[in-house]
């Protein structure tokens, strides 16, 4: 029990991604859920690089529920992830996840979005 008191403590967001409410057919955001879930439940907390990437992993997946664009340009990404076959596939996963965010913020900040007002 006090090392899921630990881990939530490095996870600010925890609350608001599980109790996202995604629609019924959307399997991704289901899936990504899940895999934050397992992934932030399993990891080493001696380890400094796993804390560092469950804190990188809350904030991309509260990113995806908030921030719509972010949502379906990660959609059409987790399409596209490919994993080599290891030990720790829910590691890979989440490292593909936060690459995905990482080329994102890269596109993002060059691109500029301009409202159109009628």
């Amino acid at each position: 029990m006090k090392k899921n008191k630990m881990i939530l403590k490095h996870c600010p967001n925890f609350y608001n991604i599980i109790n996202f409410d995604y629609f019924e057919d959307d399997y991704i955001s289901e899936k990504l859920v899940q895999i934050y879930k397992d992934f932030i439940f399993n990891i080493d907390l001696n380890n400094q690089e796993d804390i560092e990437m469950i804190k990188q992993i809350d904030l991309v997946i509260n990113k995806y529920m908030v921030d719509y664009y972010f949502r379906k340009e990660m959609q059409r990404s987790m399409l596209n992830i490919r994993v080599q076959k290891s030990d720790n596939i829910i590691r890979d996963i989440a490292k593909s996840i936060i690459e995905c965010f990482e080329s994102y913020e890269s596109g993002y900040t060059r691109n500029i979005y301009f409202a159109r007002w009628i």
